[in-house]
């Protein structure tokens, strides 16, 4: 009878909480801090901060203005329309509104001051100040008729007029009878120099004789950057960015085509 092979046995495994723990270069742990690690479960630890900006309702208002704004990166945007993109540059801007501050024309408490000055001096058998007041000129109809008539030394248009048929017009018109124009940012800030919300386009007309030294180097920066510029201006399109997914899939077209002319040749 052949002898029976003795069948080795397998020793069972130690428990869970039996078993040595392998430790990484012998890290000895502080017994006095316990290690607490977070769960961020459901009922579990207090979830850390995020950014939620994808998941606000924003105002109507401010989804408008980021969806027009897409709007005119997406679309082709005609010559006319595009030249409100280019504004002034900020050094030059700082130099125009100080230049425009030194013109603001009297708010209603000053006027109502100034005539009650003059009122009391008539009153008195003395002759009343008459001097005319130089300040900067506001309202879309009254720069127009200043423009055709030449006596207009430098016009100021916003960049942001709603609607832009107000405005689209002037910077021609401007072109067309020899008088320097400027685009700068905000319809507010133009609105702050005449005391009002908002202003379409403001124009110098007269000022004092110790600041036409600084119209002068003004003039001089604004027909470099807008006049100088006419032709480009009337040719540039704008728009026509598309999105980074629009962008990869024309890029991926573009390379398969690429190769496959390399494989074919």
């Amino acid at each position: 009878m052949a002898p029976q092979k003795s069948a080795k046995r397998k020793v069972a495994a130690l428990p869970s909480n039996v078993r040595p723990t392998a430790s990484k270069g012998d890290k000895q742990e502080n017994p006095l801090f316990e290690r607490r690690p977070r769960h961020f479960g459901i009922g579990q630890d207090i979830q850390p901060k995020r950014n939620l900006s994808r998941f606000i309702k924003w105002p109507k208002y401010v989804n408008l203005q980021r969806q027009r704004k897409i709007l005119r990166m997406r679309l082709k945007v005609p010559p006319a329309i595009n030249q409100f993109s280019q504004t002034l540059d900020r050094n030059t801007a700082v130099q125009l509104f100080k230049l425009l501050a030194k013109y603001r024309p009297e708010t209603q408490q000053e006027k109502k001051a100034r005539l009650n000055a003059q009122a009391e001096k008539v009153a008195a058998g003395q002759q009343a100040e008459t001097e005319k007041q130089l300040v900067v000129k506001h309202g879309i109809n009254h720069i127009t008729n200043l423009v055709e008539s030449k006596k207009a030394k430098l016009v100021v248009i916003a960049n942001d007029v709603d609607p832009i048929e107000i405005v689209v017009w002037l910077p021609a018109l401007c072109r067309k009878m020899g008088v320097p124009y400027c685009i700068v940012k905000s319809k507010s800030r133009l609105g702050t120099v005449v005391h009002q919300k908002t202003a379409t386009a403001l124009a110098i007309v007269d000022i004092k004789d110790e600041d036409k030294q600084s119209l002068a180097s003004l003039v001089e920066a604004v027909n470099a950057n807008f006049t100088a510029k006419s032709d480009e201006i009337r040719r540039t399109w704008g728009g026509g960015i598309m999105g980074v997914k629009s962008q990869a899939k024309v890029a991926k077209r573009e390379a398969a085509i690429a190769r496959e002319v390399k494989l074919s040749a």
